[in-house]
């Protein structure tokens, strides 16, 4: 058991805004003072120090073959050793960490909870063991659906209740948290030396368009009533002018409800938020696009932060992928995953004095600063956009308009012409800080036991060496920056993990998937499966996927 006293308390899930009060623990939960016997609580002062939930990383990619294959791309990634503590594994990389150091480097930053934001169906075993080898932090994984031929069929043909087999199929099979869908058609599209590129593009021998897979989609998704929303990278990727594409997707969910979480989530926007018509003339949509989340109340968005530096972009979106390789001149892997879609590798390295560089690290800024902070989740893609150890610089970034203007005065002078960031004058309270970082993505991914303090909470906390109320982010932004990377203590399940920045202990947290086929009529797909899997597939059917035995430690979410 333990006595966290007198923290002051952000929770913002809970409406508590910088309020000295106690928390306690018992049996890994938060519990009521009642509750416990204090006498026998392990206590920590926590006397003017902040007490926040453990940050919720709802989209990184940080397993499976695509991040061994960047860690391949990139050897002098490995020959950074971070420092571990005691008898801890190895702790290596800069940017593409080893699974230890992930677990590690999230712990020491006070996150407690982790998303694998795109899972091949096929590669699901793979991406498991890699979850399994990440210490510390819960983890999910999203299963990637947007190219996958059964998808493309059942939308051609209306047919909801087999889409909604499938869909519960195929996460039982991967053992996967949700529905994640990337460039819908496009990848497949690519196959045939094209793309999509625009909505209503069809997809080559499918008679399918984006439009239709991803209405399908989220309808069987809102049907099943899954924990979370259809997770959906945009098509158009890293184009000039996709701004426009992002928003006429955004707008297709206009109709659909939902009272308990929204029905889209549209992940890192500011890939997707290019105006302009060509590389010459590209800009920031970022703006309109702001004002389309923010009139509408069942979409979600993160930022897709660009940092400055070293990073490697990975995505299940392979002709995406090819275009950056042919900008950059960098080294390149293609992946074709069977029937089910095709990814892309490609090392690079964002400099602040390239204007395009410049431009998608204040786009990244502009969506978190522009869009409302019950809308916006921070992220930086990793590594896609960067390191998530740069989280505080980002969250210093939204807090303090003088730093940002002292950051403009370092890169690209186009910056100052393509996008409003300089004339932004929004500053970020620690509230919607903690907000976009805590409760928000566990709203989003819709584990209620995350990303807040209340009775009943998974007692992963946070406390970190400053006073909300004798601090100013605006002009302090540098105690931000400094105490958000080197918490007091990371608490998860009640156990202190993490002391002044230090690792204590390994501990293994759980592997969230769901289990929606009792929403689902499986043996309906049963005939189709078998031929998809005689026709097509390089392995059996009773071979593909995982067995819940397989996983260290599985926490199975049945929807009833």
């Amino acid at each position: 058991m333990l006595w966290i006293k007198n923290g002051i308390v952000v929770d913002p899930k809970n409406g508590i805004d910088a309020e000295r009060m106690d928390i306690f623990v018992k049996n890994g939960k938060i519990v009521n003072e009642e509750d416990v016997r204090k006498e026998d609580c392990r206590v920590i002062d926590a006397n003017n120090k902040l007490v926040v939930a453990g940050g919720v990383d709802m989209h990184a990619h940080i397993a499976g073959s695509k991040i061994n294959v960047g860690r391949t791309m990139r050897p002098e990634e490995m020959r950074v050793v971070r420092q571990t503590a005691g008898k801890l594994r190895a702790s290596m990389g800069r940017v593409l960490l080893t699974s230890p150091a992930i677990g590690y480097e999230y712990a020491r930053m006070g996150y407690t909870t982790a998303v694998e934001a795109a899972t091949p169906p096929i590669g699901a075993p793979h991406t498991h063991e890699e979850l399994d080898s990440i210490p510390v932090v819960d983890k999910a994984s999203l299963t990637v659906f947007g190219n996958w031929h059964p998808v493309f069929k059942y939308a051609a043909d209306r047919d909801r209740e087999k889409m909604k087999a499938f869909i519960a199929w195929a996460l039982e099979r991967t053992k996967g948290f949700g529905v994640k869908v990337v460039n819908p058609g496009g990848v497949e599209a690519w196959m045939y030396g094209g793309n999509v590129r625009n909505l209503d593009d069809e997809v080559p021998k499918w008679s399918v368009t984006p439009r239709e897979i991803i209405t399908e989609l989220v309808n069987a998704n809102e049907e099943l009533n899954l924990p979370h929303s259809v997770h959906l990278h945009c098509n158009n990727l890293g184009v000039p002018g996709n701004y426009q594409t992002t928003i006429e997707t955004i707008k297709l969910v206009s109709g659909i409800r939902n009272d308990s979480r929204q029905v889209l989530h549209v992940t890192h926007v500011q890939f997707n938020a290019y105006a302009g018509s060509s590389w010459r003339d590209v800009a920031s949509g970022a703006a309109e696009i702001a004002k389309v989340v923010n009139s509408m109340d069942n979409v979600t968005i993160d930022m897709g932060q660009a940092i400055f530096g070293h990073a490697t972009a990975m995505t299940s979106d392979a002709p995406f992928q090819f275009t950056l390789h042919k900008l950059t001149g960098s080294r390149w892997v293609n992946k074709d995953t069977e029937i089910e879609g095709g990814a892309g590798i490609v090392p690079i390295t964002y400099m602040p004095k390239n204007p395009v560089h410049a431009l998608q690290w204040a786009i990244g800024l502009e969506l978190g600063l522009l869009v409302e902070s019950d809308r916006v989740v921070l992220s930086t893609d990793y590594p896609n956009g960067g390191p998530y150890t740069e989280y505080p610089y980002v969250m210093a970034m939204l807090m303090s308009r003088r730093m940002r203007e002292k950051e403009l005065d370092r890169v690209s002078p186009y910056v100052q012409k393509a996008t409003s960031l300089p004339a932004i004058e929004v500053e970020k309270t620690l509230y919607e800080v903690i907000e976009m970082t805590r409760s928000l993505p566990a709203r989003v991914m819709g584990l209620e036991s995350k990303g807040h303090l209340g009775t009943g909470a998974d007692a992963d906390i946070a406390i970190y060496n400053l006073n909300p109320n004798d601090l100013d982010p605006a002009s302090q932004y540098d105690v931000v920056n400094r105490e958000f990377r080197v918490p007091a203590y990371t608490i998860k399940d009640g156990e202190i993990i993490v002391k002044d920045g230090n690792l204590l202990k390994e501990t293994w947290g759980r592997t969230y998937w769901v289990d929606a086929r009792k929403k689902a009529s499986v043996d309906s797909i049963d005939s189709d499966l078998n031929e998809f899997f005689t026709e097509y597939y390089t392995v059996r059917r009773e071979n593909y996927g995982v067995a819940e035995y397989w996983m260290r430690k599985p926490e199975r979410l049945e929807v009833n």
